[in-house]
């Protein structure tokens, strides 16, 4: 019997492409979600909108890893339309990314306005010190920042409004309601050092999704599947075959 695919999705500036080493580990494949790659922009751009666009296009039953903005489309998906998914992995994932007065667990809403400012600016430089932020604090940060900026170009520029309305989205992202209609069991991946996505933000989710457990690398941050691979896999792969 074949085993159901993995669908891998990624976060917010870049594209399927950072994915490549997973999907080839677990032969599943990496879509690039709309606005990127040769995937076309759709509008409204939320989490809700980009998992219904994300449902027409693939198989009933499938394995759903979501990374980051990845996460918050998987979460949605799942939500919406749960014959789609017969397990969730939600990787350095917050249902609410930017503090709100019932939520702390978030990035200040000042940091983010400020790349919003910035990236009318230079959009470039913008995507850049994003993509640095998700390495800050821990191991093999080096590495990771220069992966993440090898890889943000190799399927051409994302276009400005892509990169705006992501921001948005971010900005305005509110999936708690959301969790408890996640039917599937979920794995919540997270790394201690996460400056981006805090670790209370896991703790929430894993807490509060019905079926959930957490797997946390003390020495990660936003990317522990780029930092510490061997572990991310072994963790996803003992997921998958429980």
């Amino acid at each position: 019997m074949t085993p159901p695919p993995v669908i891998f999705l990624h976060g917010w500036g870049l594209h399927g492409g950072i994915w490549l080493e997973c999907a080839s580990t677990f032969a599943g494949v990496a879509p690039d979600l709309p606005g990127y790659g040769g995937t076309p922009m759709i509008r409204p751009y939320t989490a809700e909108a980009l998992a219904d666009a994300l449902a027409k296009r693939l198989p009933d039953a499938a394995n759903v890893c979501g990374w980051s903005l990845g996460g918050m489309v998987a979460l949605a998906l799942a939500a919406r339309h749960p014959h789609k998914v017969a397990r969730l992995i939600l990787l350095a994932t917050n249902p609410v990314f930017v503090n709100r007065p019932d939520w702390a667990f978030g990035l200040t809403p000042e940091v983010l306005a400020e790349f919003a400012r910035s990236l009318s600016q230079d959009y470039q430089a913008t995507l850049l010190r994003f993509l640095a932020l998700q390495a800050r604090g821990g191991e093999r940060a080096r590495s990771v920042i220069e992966r993440l900026r090898g890889s943000v170009l190799q399927r051409g520029e994302p276009a400005h409004e892509t990169l705006a309305a992501g921001l948005e989205l971010l900005r305005a992202v509110d999936l708690r309601a959301a969790v408890k209609q996640v039917v599937c069991p979920v794995l919540v991946v997270h790394g201690a050092y996460d400056s981006l996505c805090p670790l209370d933000a896991a703790r929430w989710l894993a807490e509060n999704l019905p079926d959930a457990r957490l797997a946390v690398h003390e020495h990660a941050a936003h990317a522990p599947f780029l930092s510490h691979p061997d572990w991310f896999v072994s963790e996803l792969r003992r997921f998958l075959h429980a």
